[in-house]
């Protein structure tokens, strides 16, 4: 497997970013850590060497890169809005600076895909929803999709509201936006074991609101010894990159 470890300079963040590359060809993805997390977290649990066989065989190209959620949605002496700030901050880097990055060296121009677990889960919902003419494929495992979560009661923070899928999303009737939507590929994944209680309630409340906006999507609901664990994540991740590859959405 391909495989480098690499850092650029971020001018949204002032600061050397970090992030790992695995695989040489195929649907360029995101891969967003959990709570914290660094670039290297979806190898350490084994999610990568899980996914090998898609990625050697050239379908997908994994990116990932560092966090900075412990100081935006970690950050709890920072005020809501200060919170969403700093992922702002964090939401241009993706898109302005790693976002180009990803698409020059992979000479890969439409949509790409997005993917993480716990926090993870919910970055890709809220980055797909914000930009879906950049994610066109996501795969979500045991988010949390309300910014509550993180900040508490928002006041009238208007960035944390722009940033809170279960809240935005309902109000949202833009066409260009609803369009684009009900061309990409959502999957949101959920166990029903232990530590998963916040994460079903979500997922949920998230199916609801795609099916009033008629927005297609795969809610999954793994079964009731599934934990919010990488126990979980490593059997979620390849079954859903093959469910992908089988409906012609995974090609080299």
């Amino acid at each position: 497997m391909h495989f480098e470890n690499r850092h650029h300079y971020s001018g949204s963040l002032n600061r050397e970013m970090y992030f790992n590359k695995y695989g040489h060809a195929g649907v360029p993805f995101i891969i967003f850590p959990s709570a914290g997390g660094s670039q290297h977290e979806f190898a350490d649990f084994g999610v990568i060497e899980a996914c090998r066989h898609v990625i050697d065989a050239g379908l997908v190209q994994f990116y990932t890169p560092e966090s900075i959620d412990s100081e935006s949605w970690l950050a709890t002496n920072r005020s809501p809005h200060e919170q969403a700030d700093w992922h702002n901050r964090y939401d241009s880097y993706i898109i302005h600076e790693f976002l180009p990055l990803i698409r020059y060296e992979s000479n890969w121009e439409g949509r790409i895909g997005v993917a993480g677990c716990s926090m993870g889960g919910f970055h890709s919902v809220n980055f797909a929803l914000r930009h879906p003419d950049v994610f066109g494929i996501v795969i979500a495992m045991s988010g949390v999709y309300d910014a509550r979560f993180f900040t508490g009661d928002y006041g009238h923070a208007q960035n944390v509201y722009e940033n809170s899928p279960l809240d935005y999303l309902w109000r949202m009737e833009d066409p260009w936006f609803i369009d684009r939507y009900r061309q990409n590929a959502y999957i949101i994944c959920v166990g029903q074991g232990n530590w998963e209680e916040p994460h079903i309630y979500d997922t949920r409340r998230l199916q609801e609101v795609f099916f009033a906006k008629s927005i297609p999507a795969w809610f999954d609901y793994w079964g009731h010894d599934v934990p919010h664990d990488w126990e979980a994540w490593r059997q979620q991740m390849p079954y859903f990159l093959d469910q992908l590859h089988q409906q012609g959405r995974l090609h080299g």
